[in-house]
């Protein structure tokens, strides 16, 4: 990564801002700094694009097979002793708006009323009962799910792990224009703030006491999802392989669908393992980028990573991940977040690989097409896991694409009187005001499309197989 010095106008704007962010009495100091550090790597103008004609794909060494993993050791004993040393960290800093709720997005009931949260806990509740193990699960909030978090997390107060929060940083929206952070223009409320990406869930882990407390348990290795990854459960293959060969950082990837066209992939460059962004690929070669032909795998964003080596490289500022800027607009004002991501940091830590997993681990809900998948006949539900169903012989999930009267959970669940049924699905594809009643079984490609102004109604019991449905009379 080339730094260049700043100009003399960014330097100028760069102290103007530095007194600015001093004067903001809602954040620690830690914050103050962090966001000035970002905000001065952003200025530099630190080299993002690679070079092309040095990627190079990635060997089984580097990232290896899942079916190359060594078995887990049989004795439970063993197993108590590898689970003793890992922690489950869920990124829990995001709300649910996108799919119409108010609130973190991980108290979202997913199925038989159980909410993200309330499956994580199960599974380790398992775990922690099954091998006599203590794994405590944490929580990394931001400033707009802590207050409800805390509330939630009082339900499991009787339950056998130890539940830990803590928030990621605080940093203030850059206006545009002249520079300035928003809150010193008297956006004092929660617009005038954002969380930085979960790129700094290393920094906050240490600032806010929590990776010391681990290590003086003698906790070692972290495993890092997305609260909504419901396939990113606790896989002891996994952290057996990384204790055995010291590897320092994981991340799991699965090989890519015309789905996934847009997620990171590991490279090898210059002799490092490293993930690649959409955001990082020259524009002549992004339909390249987006191919499933020469970049087979994706981030999932489940990571394992050494808590040591986060400590190490945490304390000698050496986690420089890519930036991302991310501009928004508040009340007409346009504003800019620079925002990082846990998987870039990848290339700093000693032996990191990746694992090429099986695509049941990357199961996330993003919107409520992910939900009717999750919620139907595809998956059953056994003590927090969600499983697919072995009836369904093709491995890929059917695709979904529902209107924007499905878009929100509330008006999505009154729009089926029961979810179908779908094992024998490839794609479905919903607009209009479109009713379903109990019973319905889709098999094969189907389309529903209701009339502007025409209310359509799909009967309890209703067989569609391969149909085009526009009214009444298609069915």
């Amino acid at each position: 990564m080339a730094t260049a010095a700043l100009s003399p106008s960014d330097a100028e704007k760069l102290s103007k801002l530095k007194s600015a962010v001093a004067g903001l009495d809602q954040i620690s100091e830690n914050e103050k700094t962090g966001f000035i550090n970002l905000v001065s790597r952003y200025l530099s103008g630190e080299a993002q694009h690679v070079e092309w004609s040095k990627i190079n794909t990635p060997t089984d060494e580097v990232v290896v097979p899942y079916d190359n993993l060594a078995p887990t050791p049989e004795d439970p004993s063993e197993t108590k002793k590898l689970l003793d040393k890992l922690v489950v960290l869920k990124l829990n800093g995001g709300l649910g708006t996108t799919m119409g709720c108010t609130g973190p997005k991980s108290v979202i009931e997913v199925r038989n009323g159980l909410t993200f949260l309330d499956l994580i806990v199960q599974q380790i509740e398992n775990l922690n009962s099954k091998y006599g193990c203590s794994v405590p699960l944490l929580l990394m909030n931001s400033f707009n799910t802590h207050d409800d978090t805390q509330k939630i997390v009082e339900k499991y107060s009787n339950s056998n792990i130890e539940i830990h929060t803590f928030n990621q940083s605080q940093y203030p929206r850059l206006v545009i224009e002249d520079f300035m952070p928003l809150p010193s223009k008297g956006q004092t409320g929660k617009d005038g703030w954002y969380p930085p990406g979960h790129g700094d869930v290393f920094s906050s882990l240490m600032n806010s006491g929590k990776l010391e407390a681990l290590l003086a348990k003698g906790k070692e290795y972290v495993f890092v999802a997305n609260s909504d990854n419901l396939g990113a459960i606790v896989d002891l293959k996994i952290l057996n392989h990384l204790v055995n060969n010291k590897n320092e950082y994981c991340m799991e990837v699965t090989p890519k669908t015309l789905a996934d066209v847009k997620g990171g992939t590991l490279i090898s460059y210059e002799g490092k393992v490293q993930l690649l962004e959409i955001a990082q690929v020259p524009d002549e070669h992004v339909s390249e980028f987006k191919s499933i032909e020469k970049f087979k795998i994706f981030n999932t964003n489940n990571l394992w990573v050494n808590l040591k080596a986060v400590k190490r490289l945490v304390e000698a500022d050496a986690l420089k991940m890519e930036i991302i800027p991310n501009p928004k607009e508040v009340d007409g004002i346009k504003v800019l977040q620079l925002e990082t991501a846990a998987g870039a940091a990848i290339r700093f830590f000693d032996r990191a690989i990746g694992i090429n997993v099986p695509r049941s681990r990357f199961l996330p809900v993003k919107a409520t097409s992910d939900l009717l998948l999750v919620q139907s006949d595809l998956y059953t539900l056994a003590d927090g896991l969600v499983i697919r169903n072995s009836a369904r012989t093709n491995p890929a999930n059917p695709s979904i694409e529902l209107g924007p009267e499905f878009k929100k959970v509330g008006n999505f669940l009154g729009r089926f009187k029961s979810i179908p049924s779908i094992i024998g699905l490839d794609s479905l594809k919903v607009s209009g005001d479109v009713w379903f009643g109990a019973n319905v079984t889709l098999k094969g490609k189907v389309t529903i499309s209701a009339k502007p102004g025409v209310k359509l109604e799909i009967p309890d019991g209703a067989i569609l197989e391969n149909k085009e449905i526009n009214g009444p009379e298609d069915i």
